[in-house]
C-alpha cells in the first residue's frame, strides 16, 4: 500500500483510507481477543469499501461468535470478489460443516477448490481428508491424509492408521458377505 503522495500520484481516497484504518484496527482487536469490537470495525470497513479482505475478516469474526450463516455470507461475498483465495474457500467449508444444518456437499466443493488453488498446503489437505472420511469416501481421505503427513502435518498419521483400518474392515466385511451369498 502506498502511504505517501508523490508528484505522480493522486491523494488516496479518504473513504479508502478510513476503510483500511478500520480493517487494521479490527485486526488489532482480533489479536487482542476482542472479537465483537473486531467485528464492528470489519463491518464498518466493509460498509465504507467492500473488498475481499474486509469481508474475509468479517467472516472470521462471525465464525468465532458462532454466527455461521453470517460467516457463510461474508465468505461467499469475499470469494465473489477474490475467487482465488484458498483460505476463504477453506473457511467457508468449515462453516458449512459446523453450521446447525451441516452441508458436507458444499464443504467438499469448496475444499476441492482450495486444494486446486493450493495443492501443496498440508492443512487444506488434512481438512479435505477429514470431510471425505466423514462422508465415507475413505480411499480419497486416505490419499489426502497421506499428502498432509508428507507435507508436515504429523497428526495425520493417526488418521492414516484409522482410515486404513476402516478400509480393511470394509474389505473383510465385503468378503464375508460374498462368502455367505455363495453358500
Amino acid at each position: 500500500w502506498a502511504t505517501g503522495v508523490t508528484p505522480q500520484s493522486s491523494a488516496l481516497d479518504p473513504a479508502e483510507v478510513e476503510a483500511l484504518r478500520c480493517l487494521e484496527q479490527g485486526t488489532l482487536k482480533l489479536e487482542e481477543g476482542d472479537v465483537q469490537a473486531a467485528k464492528e470495525l470489519y463491518q464498518r470497513s466493509a460498509e465504507i469499501k467492500r473488498n475481499a479482505s474486509s469481508l474475509f475478516n468479517l467472516g472470521v469474526t462471525h465464525y468465532h461468535l458462532k454466527e455461521y450463516d453470517e460467516a457463510i455470507e461474508a465468505w461467499k461475498e469475499s470469494i465473489s470478489l477474490q475467487p482465488s483465495s484458498p483460505d476463504a474457500h477453506t473457511n467457508l467449508a468449515s462453516a458449512y460443516i459446523i453450521s446447525p444444518i451441516s452441508r458436507p456437499d458444499l464443504a467438499l466443493h469448496h475444499l476441492e477448490i482450495a486444494s486446486s488453488l493450493s495443492p501443496e498446503d498440508p492443512e487444506i489437505a488434512f481438512n479435505h481428508a477429514a470431510v471425505l472420511e466423514a462422508t465415507g469416501r475413505l480411499e480419497e481421505a486416505l490419499d489426502k491424509y497421506k499428502r498432509s503427513k508428507d507435507h508436515g502435518v504429523e497428526r495425520a498419521a493417526i488418521h492414516i492408521r484409522n482410515v486404513s483400518a476402516k478400509i480393511l474392515g470394509k474389505k473383510i466385511k465385503a468378503a464375508e458377505q460374498a462368502e455367505k451369498s455363495e453358500e
